[in-house]
């Protein structure tokens, strides 16, 4: 395996180009997601107008991440880096979502993380990129459809919705059942071979 040493940046550089998630519950409540308006009446799922840049600060381990404003970012890492982490994400998003949708395949947010060469001083992009584990992915003709499973997605939902209903978030959580991690593992396996497979693209 081939290894770099970074100094990685101290937050997560989060694409949205659908409002799901932690973005739809801050929504709901502020009509905005990490201080960008939004328009108002949309729904959970909806495409966004164009997609978002919206940084999250890395939590201790153990810990959830905080999502934050582009201004809190550039007070944590500097203006020159911030818009650098900026662009190159949003570059990455929409080609990434192209590819994606050449597979049937909508891509709703996903993130990045990035460190700094420490002998040149570049910006590079570290960690996974685009997996299952870091992004959202949706069946599009399923989405087009509507209905409860639109939002179905391609990653580890499956263990979040069995973890709210058989945990309360304090000790040590419970041995997932082995029917949730082969659906989970399936789900993974579906989009891996979804986007190599080279008719589709």
């Amino acid at each position: 395996m081939l290894v770099q040493e970074l100094e990685m940046y101290p937050v997560e550089a989060v694409v949205r180009g659908y409002l799901v998630g932690s973005g739809w519950a801050e929504y709901r409540q502020t009509q905005s997601v990490c201080g960008i308006p939004l328009p108002a009446g949309l729904g959970e799922g909806d495409r966004l107008p164009e997609p978002i840049f919206t940084p999250a600060r890395k939590a201790p381990q153990g810990e959830h991440d905080e999502n934050i404003s582009y201004e809190r970012m550039v007070e944590l890492i500097g203006s020159e880096a911030s818009e650098s982490i900026r662009t190159t994400s949003l570059e990455a998003f929409e080609e990434a979502s192209a590819i994606a949708r050449r597979h049937g395949l909508i891509l709703a947010d996903t993130k990045f993380e990035f460190g700094r060469d420490p002998a040149s001083g570049e910006l590079t992009l570290a960690d996974e990129v685009l997996t299952s584990d870091s992004s959202r992915y949706w069946d599009a003709t399923t989405y087009a459809a509507g209905g409860i499973h639109r939002l179905d997605s391609f990653d580890k939902q499956i263990v979040r919705d069995w973890l709210l209903e058989h945990w309360d978030r304090t000790g040590t959580p419970p041995e997932l059942p082995a029917e949730i991690v082969e659906r989970t593992a399936a789900r993974y396996r579906e989009l891996l071979e979804r986007l190599e497979d080279a008719t589709a693209a």
